[in-house]
């Protein structure tokens, strides 16, 4: 069964497309990075997912159920962290918890639930005192309370110092292990790069690549990054690397030469320095990273591979359309 399932779905405000003939599967039980530029059309596609918003045209099936005529029971089944999260100050941490627990008719102890997200010894205090992290903390035990067979995470490391986000994807990866379907949109693309098992990029209002992170690299040709560390290389040495097909670019800084190439390419640029006379003293490969391709997908033409094409041109005019 699939847990999110979009088809046809267009979302107008005024005179402004947010979400434009969006097509979006996301599987039962994966870990699923949601990603774009501002404006792309995101949170509205998260609020259409829970009939915060609902489609000009389209339809949305979220745990198998018609988003719009079943949301009382998808959100009982769902865990929500939303961007932006406020806590009513004058309540304690634990106060928020049994609120959470009380709203999903769960039989947990709000204790077990804050000492999961590092708040066990704060639970006592209001969460007007809380930091930053520590109310965000807070709103991701609340979103796990009960066992939700679907987590909808909106930027769940805003505010987490380093360990915090760590803790952060070690609980997605748990929750993912119980079972449950993860919905991630973050701007931390590391983050996403840690814990997804696919990715959508949104651009425009419209979705211009699906798959894993490796496919997505695959679809933009593959291309790596190669340092080479050498015993020195002249500009003529380098020649014959810049002629090879598949190789995009030469660099050289100090005695370490940088070339950027298609994986398959990478014995070849090797050989060519072996046989210009080049010591090659070591080398280390890096393959394109999720910022990279975030950047090819959303910066000018989509890559040839990716799902759908790049959209027209639509401006995010109201805060209700999209961050």
């Amino acid at each position: 069964m699939t847990a999110i399932e979009l088809r046809g779905v267009t979302k107008e405000f005024a005179d402004v497309t947010a979400v434009r003939d969006l097509d979006l599967t996301v599987e039962e039980g994966e870990v699923y990075g949601f990603l774009g530029p501002n404006g792309a059309g995101k949170s509205t596609t998260i609020n259409m997912v829970l009939d915060l918003v609902r489609p000009t045209a389209g339809t949305v099936t979220v745990l198998g159920r018609d988003a719009t005529t079943d949301s009382v029971e998808i959100r009982r089944r769902t865990g929500v962290l939303p961007e932006g999260f406020s806590v009513y100050e004058r309540l304690s941490g634990r106060k928020h918890v049994e609120f959470a627990i009380e709203s999903k008719d769960a039989d947990v102890d709000p204790d077990a639930v804050l000492e999961r997200v590092g708040l066990g010894d704060d639970g006592d205090r209001t969460a007007g005192g809380y930091s930053k992290g520590m109310q965000q903390r807070l709103a991701l035990g609340m979103a796990l309370v009960g066992d939700p067979d679907l987590l909808i995470l909106d930027e769940p490391s805003s505010g987490l110092d380093p360990a915090g986000a760590k803790e952060m994807r070690e609980i997605v990866r748990e929750e993912a292990d119980r079972g449950a379907t993860v919905f991630f949109s973050s701007h931390v693309l590391g983050q996403v790069d840690a814990v997804c098992d696919r990715v959508g990029i949104m651009r425009e209002g419209e979705l211009v690549a699906q798959d894993s992170v490796e496919g997505l690299r695959e679809a933009v040709g593959g291309e790596e990054t190669l340092e080479i560390e050498t015993a020195g290389a002249s500009d003529e040495d380098l020649a014959a690397v810049r002629a090879l097909d598949d190789v995009s670019r030469v660099d050289r800084d100090g005695d370490t030469v940088i070339v950027s190439c298609a994986s398959g390419v990478k014995t070849r640029v090797l050989a060519e320095l072996e046989d210009a006379g080049v010591d090659v003293e070591d080398f280390r490969t890096e393959a394109a990273s999720l910022e990279d391709l975030f950047l090819a997908y959303t910066e000018g033409d989509a890559p040839e591979g990716a799902e759908e094409p790049a959209a027209p041109d639509a401006e995010a005019a109201t805060e209700e359309v999209d961050r």
